[in-house]
C-alpha cells in the first residue's frame, strides 16, 4: 500500500539569455490530489497553474518516488509480475499509465 502524500520536483535550465525554472508540487488531501505547476522563463513573471484530481481517478496512482521504491523491492525479490501496469502522472501532470 504505497501512497504519496506530497512530492516536489524542480528543474532548472541555465540557457543564455533565458534560463528556465520549472517547479511541480503535488499534495494529497482527503478529496484527491492537487498539482501546482510554476514556470519561469528568464526575468518574466512566473506562470502558475493548479489543478486537482479526485480520489476515484487516482486509485492505484504510482508517482515517481513510489515507483522508485517499487522497482527496488522488485529488484531485491528478483521477480517481476507479468503485465504490471499502474496509473501514473507524466511530466506535465496529466494522468497516464506506467508499465514495467
Amino acid at each position: 500500500q504505497l501512497e504519496t502524500l506530497e512530492q516536489e520536483e524542480q528543474e532548472c535550465l541555465e540557457l543564455t539569455p533565458h534560463p528556465t525554472k520549472k517547479r511541480t508540487h503535488i499534495v494529497s488531501h482527503e478529496h484527491g490530489m492537487t498539482v501546482m505547476k510554476t514556470l519561469q522563463e528568464g526575468e518574466a513573471e512566473p506562470q502558475c497553474q493548479s489543478f486537482s484530481y479526485s480520489r476515484a481517478k487516482l486509485q492505484g496512482l504510482l508517482l515517481e518516488g513510489a515507483s522508485l521504491l517499487l522497482l527496488r523491492v522488485l529488484a531485491r525479490r528478483q521477480t517481476m509480475p507479468p503485465d504490471l501496469v499502474f496509473p501514473a502522472m507524466d511530466t506535465e501532470g496529466d494522468l497516464c499509465t506506467a508499465s514495467y
